[in-house]
Parts: structure tokens; C-alpha cells; sequence
């Protein structure tokens, strides 16, 4: 039997434990998947921002004006990218999804002088957008942007053999109901040993946010679809995974056979 101590304390701690799950709950959406907003300021200022490229600082200020900003790739994963890119000496890329670029241009950054990144977006008006800054970094000669849908372009490359593993490097953040479709087709086209990004695997933190949880309406379209990308990633015998809280979480894929 529990004593009236005990009881108070009960009856606190599950309404503290409520009252932190309504937080947790209040809206699934947050860019960071940190807990605490001043640990992330703290490690995009201390070791972020003072090694941000000085273009890549300008296109991120660029694109924080846009409307559709919540797209962009956070500064913290644009300098995984940067770093995972030369970590594998990669050389020659792919990019599905390019929105403003920022992404893409901490790729060509990162690539040799001779390097290449076939980028493909359904939309150029928010390429072009960020292609001025591009070009004044001296590496828009490494990109080749594709406008439209990337699965046509994607099966005309498999159907060649010769494209076969060539590629060191694919980053993918696009359609999310397109994941798995990704997936099948740059199994091929990524070397053994070559490496694919899939962006937004943990989407919000919505996949592990219980059914009823408030969402914006985006998240909750495309959670099931995330999910689904995950469970095949993990039983893909292919390749080698590793799924990290950076930006909005990010699934690192080695190809291994």
C-alpha cells in the first residue's frame, strides 16, 4: 500500500511525464532532432558556421528567404556531406532532389577539380535561384542539372551496363514515395564499396510518434513511405546501413555486393 508520500510523488511524476509527452507531441516538425534547441545552436556555432564555406554560408542565407525553406538540407548536414564525400575520395556523384543547391554545392565543394555530380530536380527556377552563388564558387563545371523527374532518367542509365557501378556517391532527398523506387535502380549504379545518402529517414521524428499525434499534413502523408524505406534498407543483405540523428535524419548505405 502506498503512502501518501508515495502517492504525491506518483501522481507528480505522471503529470510531469504527461506534460513532457505534450510537448514532445505539440507539433511533429522540428528540423533538429535534438532535444534541446541550445545544444544544436552549439554545435552549428562552434563547429559549423566558423568552417562554413563562405558560399555556402551566402546560399544558406539566400534560401532562409525562400517560402519553401523547411526544404533545404540543414548547415550541419551540409558539412557531413562535405566531409563523407572526401572520406571516400569520391569522384564521381549523383544528387536526386537539388532544391536551392545547398546540398549540392557542398558536394562540389568536396569533389576534385575533375569530379562530376549529375543533379536532377523536378524544379529549375529554385536551382537557378541558388546558381549565381554556384558559379562565383567556381564549381557549377562539375554539375550536370537534369529538370524533371529522375526515374526516367535513372532507368535510361540502367539499361546500359556500362553505368553499371559507377557512381561513389548518391545523395537522395526528394519524393519520399519515390524512396524504394530510388533504391531498386542506384543498387546498380553505385559502385561496391560506393556510398548512397537517403535524407529524412527519421522525417520529423514522426516514426516513432504514436498514430494520434499532431502533424503537419506533409509529414503525415509521407511517414508511412519513410517507414517502409527504412524496413527494406535494414533487410537489404546489399548493402551496409548506418541511420544518424544528423539534420532530419540521415541513412548511409555501403554497397558490399
Amino acid at each position: 500500500m502506498a503512502t501518501t508520500t508515495e502517492a504525491t510523488k506518483t501522481s507528480t511524476n505522471n503529470g510531469e511525464d504527461k506534460q513532457s509527452q505534450n510537448l514532445r507531441h505539440q507539433e511533429v516538425g522540428h528540423k533538429s532532432l535534438l532535444q534541446s534547441d541550445d545544444l544544436y545552436q552549439y554545435i552549428l556555432e562552434t563547429s559549423v558556421y566558423p568552417r562554413e564555406p563562405e558560399s555556402m554560408k551566402e546560399l544558406r542565407e539566400v534560401t532562409a528567404k525562400h517560402p519553401w525553406n523547411i526544404m533545404t538540407t540543414s548547415a550541419d548536414e551540409g558539412q557531413f556531406l562535405n566531409m563523407l564525400i572526401k572520406l571516400v575520395n569520391a569522384k564521381n556523384t549523383m544528387e536526386i532532389g537539388v532544391y536551392t543547391g545547398y546540398s549540392l554545392l557542398a558536394t562540389a565543394l568536396a569533389l576534385p577539380e575533375d569530379g562530376k555530380i549529375l543533379a536532377m530536380d523536378v524544379n529549375r527556377e529554385n536551382y537557378e535561384l541558388g546558381l549565381p552563388i554556384i558559379e562565383k564558387a567556381g564549381v557549377a563545371h562539375k554539375i550536370d542539372f537534369r529538370e524533371g523527374p529522375a526515374l526516367p532518367v535513372l532507368d535510361q542509365l540502367v539499361a546500359d551496363e556500362k553505368n553499371h557501378g559507377t557512381y561513389d556517391f548518391i545523395f537522395v532527398d526528394a519524393d519520399k514515395d519515390n524512396y524504394i523506387n530510388y533504391h531498386k535502380r542506384l543498387i546498380d549504379l553505385v559502385k561496391v564499396g560506393g556510398v548512397i545518402g537517403y535524407d529524412n529517414t527519421l522525417w520529423n521524428g514522426s516514426v516513432v510518434a504514436p498514430p494520434d499525434a499532431p502533424m503537419r499534413k506533409y509529414v503525415r502523408y509521407y511517414r508511412d513511405f519513410v517507414l517502409e524505406l527504412n524496413k527494406a534498407l535494414a533487410a537489404d543483405p546489399r548493402i551496409e546501413i548506418c541511420m544518424l540523428p544528423v539534420g532530419d535524419g540521415i541513412t548511409i548505405c555501403r554497397r558490399i555486393s
